[in-house]
């Protein structure tokens, strides 16, 4: 079968690749395949991780920093008490700066602001919420997140990776057999969607399991790359609600460019 007559629809599988692949910015003028593939998988967050915003204002520089430093001391006792994990607790440099406030359209100068972030995880929940039952906002005290993460998510992104390039070899081989026609190499791999002029936009992929895809009316075969997305972890409740640990959906688009002839 003559390519140029082809109509060839593109799998949709499950796949994930890292976001280093670069993105393809080009499409090959030879005839070519583009298969696409989205995975999710959910996991339980392990470590719960707040950040401490600190500041002081006074026009005596020292006095603002001994403040930053005590309510630092303070927090990081708070750290240790509730469990926080070692390897995970941070505090920043400080930071010393003028402070300035507008009055009748006009700077005025109130003192220098010195201020210092601190940031700690722990390892359940309820660990944080005594944290941060404890921990005794103010002015100068302030919490400025306080969001689960998942710690092995690096491992898992690499497996995931190995999977996806498994899955969009044998998807490409799958549809190039069922055409007649035989892969000759790999074009480009790439974790975001091109922008190409079927009307595909990134985003806008059907999503289903099984295959499913577009028409290409061009006297060229499709594509096929890469493309991933963050992690998106629900948020912790506000200090004094039941803290409790929901999913994070890790979820990755795989989007591949593979050159294909006639295979008669």
């Amino acid at each position: 079968m003559k390519f140029s007559r082809m109509l060839l629809w593109s799998a949709l599988l499950l796949a994930v690749v890292p976001q280093a692949w670069a993105q393809a910015n080009s499409i090959p003028s030879q005839p070519h395949l583009l298969v696409k593939g989205d995975a999710s998988r959910k996991v339980m967050p392990d470590r719960f991780v707040v950040k401490v915003a600190l500041e002081s204002v006074d026009m005596q520089t020292d006095i603002a920093r001994r403040n930053v430093q005590a309510n630092a001391e303070r927090v990081m006792v708070l750290f240790a008490r509730h469990g926080a994990i070692a390897e995970t607790m941070r505090m920043d440099n400080l930071s010393i700066q003028p402070s300035t406030r507008y009055k009748d359209e006009e700077e005025v100068f109130q003192g220098t602001a010195v201020s210092r972030d601190l940031e700690g995880a722990f390892g359940t929940p309820e660990q944080l919420q005594a944290f941060l039952a404890e921990l005794k906002a103010s002015k100068e005290v302030q919490v400025r997140t306080a969001t689960p993460v998942y710690s092995g998510e690096a491992r898992l992104r690499a497996e995931l990776k190995a999977e996806a390039a498994a899955q969009t070899r044998a998807s490409a081989k799958g549809l190039a057999d069922a055409y007649g026609a035989k892969i000759t190499g790999l074009y480009t791999i790439s974790d975001v969607a091109p922008n190409f002029a079927y009307g595909v936009q990134a985003g806008s992929w059907p999503s289903a399991n099984g295959a499913q895809g577009f028409y290409s009316g061009g006297d060229s075969l499709d594509r096929v790359q890469v493309s991933g997305s963050r992690a998106v972890a629900s948020p912790l409740p506000a200090p004094g609600e039941l803290l409790t640990a929901a999913p994070i959906t890790y979820t990755e688009n795989v989007y591949a460019i593979f050159l294909i002839s006639d295979g008669n």
